[in-house]
Order: structure tokens, then C-alpha cells, then sequence
């Protein structure tokens, strides 16, 4: 019992939604005259390769950023998200991809079109016969503790099937959103052949109840709403123009001065096995 007690206590989760006008914070106002002419976007953090079991989160310094074993938050928002790139290139930051989907349902580029349909889409595309040339992609928007802007978690296509387990698991088998609870995302090793890579794996450390679960989900619907705005605009833009625009584009993203804050006791499901790759 001791032991039990204890552990809950060492879970106990701290988590605070944004507070603005608060000591050294700012409005959007009062950041005005330096945001101006300036495209606000999220932070996007990937899924490493090669089995390095550390994120890596820019710091505001190129050349130093910072690691992380794992990320707490809140998934506020996820969408499907496809994108093809000639092979060999889709590891190229600087390489936009000739083919998108904000909604893995139509792409824009080359060869564009309904994404179920395309040949890009189906299982043995690839060099290899045995993948999609087009890759399946799904996008977190995880809300750490205390930050104004959620960052951005690209899950490739072998870590789609843990989470998608994962919230039929922990959320939709108690008909509950997926805003509703507080999420480590981690990584594990896993191999294929000779090449090594990760998958993230997904715990939900504690839920939200009563005027916490409210504030919360006010918040998320908010944001929810804004970037289906984005993706739509993004999606026009796409089919007038048969480009794509880069991934991330949150220029008129604007989340809400909001100084509601939220304190989490002991752990209400306690930790979760980790799910298979």
C-alpha cells in the first residue's frame, strides 16, 4: 500500500494552460510591431531516425538544440496528413514534397487528386514493392505545460498503428477526447532487417475532471476550429495555384488570452503498458 501510494505520488502531473498578463507576458497586441510582416508557425518536431531514442527540440539555437527522452502534454488536435516525395529526397528538409494532403484525402502537386485512388497510395508503390511511395503521416498538435503555442509532431507510418491503439485504448473505448487527458509520447527501438528506427509509444498519465476537463476542452475546440480554418485555406490555395504550401503554415493562427490554469492531483488511470510497434 505504501509502495502504491508512493508512486502516485511521484505521477502527480503539474499542468497550466497559457497565462497571459501575467508577470512578464505579453498580448498578441503588444507583440504586434514584432510580429508584423513575420508568418507565425509551429514548432515541428519528427519522430528521430535511425533508433535515437531522444527528441530533438529546437532551442532557439541552430547549432545547440535541445533533447528530450520524452514529451508531456495535451493532443489538442490530429489530422491525417499525406505527402510523396521522389525518392530519397523525403528526408530533405529543404525538399518540399511534389505531392500533399492536409487531410490525407486530396492531394495537391503532382499527381494530385483523390488520395484513395492514386497509385502513389497503394501498398507496393515503393522502390521495394512492399510500402507506399506516398507517405501516410498523421499530426500531433501536443500543448506542453505553460507554453502559448502547441508544437507540431509528425508521426511516420510505423508509429500510426501504436497510436492509433493507443486512443481507442485509453480515450474512445470511455468516450472521452483525446483533449481530455495529459500524454508522455516516447520512443522505442525497433528493427527491420539491418535498418534501425523508432516508434513512438503513448501514455496517458492523467485525465481531466469537473472545471479543469471544461476549461480544457474550451480551449482545445478553439484551436480545433482555427486549424481546420488553416487547412482549408491552405487546401484552396493548393488547388488554384496546383502547388503545395509548406507543412506548418499558422499565419493566422491566434490562440486566446486565457489565464485559466490547471493543477492535476494523483493519478486518476494510472500508467499504461507500452503498446506494440
Amino acid at each position: 500500500m505504501y509502495e502504491q501510494t508512493n508512486t502516485m505520488m511521484e505521477t502527480k502531473t503539474l499542468f497550466q494552460i497559457p497565462q497571459l498578463l501575467d508577470g512578464d507576458d505579453f498580448t498578441s497586441e503588444d507583440l504586434a510591431d514584432d510580429m508584423e510582416g513575420l508568418r507565425l508557425s509551429f514548432t515541428r518536431i519528427k519522430i528521430p531516425g535511425g533508433g535515437h531514442l531522444q527528441f530533438e527540440i529546437p532551442s532557439g539555437n541552430p547549432d545547440v538544440p535541445d533533447y528530450a527522452p520524452y514529451l508531456e502534454g495535451v493532443i489538442l488536435y490530429s489530422h491525417n496528413s499525406n505527402a510523396y516525395w521522389p525518392e530519397g529526397s523525403e528526408y530533405d528538409d529543404d525538399q518540399p514534397p511534389l505531392c500533399q494532403s492536409f487531410d490525407g484525402k486530396v492531394g495537391y502537386g503532382e499527381p494530385g487528386g483523390t488520395c484513395a485512388d492514386c497509385v502513389l497510395n497503394q501498398f507496393g508503390s515503393d522502390g521495394n514493392n512492399k510500402g507506399k511511395a506516398c507517405k501516410n503521416m498523421r499530426m500531433l498538435y501536443l500543448l506542453r505545460s505553460g507554453e502559448y503555442m502547441p508544437i507540431q509532431i509528425a508521426l511516420p507510418p510505423t508509429s500510426l498503428m501504436p497510436y492509433t491503439r493507443f486512443v481507442n485504448e485509453a480515450f474512445l473505448s470511455r468516450r472521452r477526447k483525446v483533449c481530455t487527458g495529459v500524454v508522455r509520447i516516447g520512443l522505442k527501438k525497433a528493427v527491420s532487417g539491418s535498418h534501425e528506427y523508432c516508434v513512438a509509444t503513448f501514455t496517458k498519465i492523467a485525465d481531466f475532471a469537473g472545471e479543469d476537463l471544461a476549461h480544457i476542452r474550451a480551449y482545445a475546440d478553439g484551436f480545433v476550429a482555427q486549424i481546420k480554418d488553416i487547412n482549408a485555406q491552405r487546401a484552396q490555395a493548393g488547388a488554384a495555384a496546383s502547388s503545395i504550401i509548406g507543412d506548418g503554415d499558422a499565419s493566422h493562427l491566434e490562440l486566446p488570452d486565457n489565464g485559466a490554469h490547471f493543477a492535476l492531483g494523483a493519478v486518476i488511470d494510472g500508467e499504461r503498458e507500452e503498446l506494440p510497434a
